[in-house]
């Protein structure tokens, strides 16, 4: 079997198993539309430019909160810290709350209070590929805080190890 066939017999579940086992933070997509502030949990984000400062969020086609992105036409990312795993699994339909959610603003743009980085964003471009949307943020303003950051693997979150300075 040759590599082309390889790839043509890999599952969906094979694709996300290996993707899986990349490491990554968990961020908290927010915007408000017509009034209402709308979250959801994504890991897929990334910094793309520094000068002019750029990021890239993905989301999937069909997802609510891509209609309500592109209403806005704003958003932001919410780095999540390791004390906010309760808040990935509620924005990630995981976990039922009992207790609105508030957000504060930063730039005119809903963020989460307590999030080790907020990033606001104002959409600049957007590419469709598969079934995503990468959505590129023009970044208008952060905030970010101390703290050691959430993580998802492997199917499971995670933190990470506390740093540990060694002496010479």
């Amino acid at each position: 079997m040759n590599h082309t066939e390889e790839v043509l017999n890999m599952n969906d579940r094979q694709f996300r198993n290996a993707m899986g086992s990349f490491a990554t933070g968990v961020t908290v997509i927010a915007t408000e539309s017509n009034g209402d502030t709308h979250g959801m949990t994504a890991n897929a984000f990334m910094s793309q430019s520094l000068n002019p400062r750029l990021i890239i969020i993905s989301l999937k086609e069909d997802a609510y909160m891509l209609t309500k992105v592109k209403e806005s036409g704003q958003f932001s990312v919410n780095i999540l810290s390791e004390e906010q795993q309760d808040l990935s699994m509620i924005f990630a339909g995981q976990k039922k709350s009992d207790k609105e959610i508030d957000f504060d603003y930063l730039d005119g743009k809903p963020v989460l209070p307590g999030a080790l980085a907020q990033v606001a964003c104002n959409v600049k471009s957007e590419y469709v590929e598969g079934d995503h949307t990468l959505l590129v943020g023009q970044v208008t303003d952060i905030h970010f805080e101390d703290g050691e950051p959430l993580i998802f693997s492997k199917g499971k979150y995670r933190t990470l190890e506390k740093a540990v300075t060694t002496q010479s």
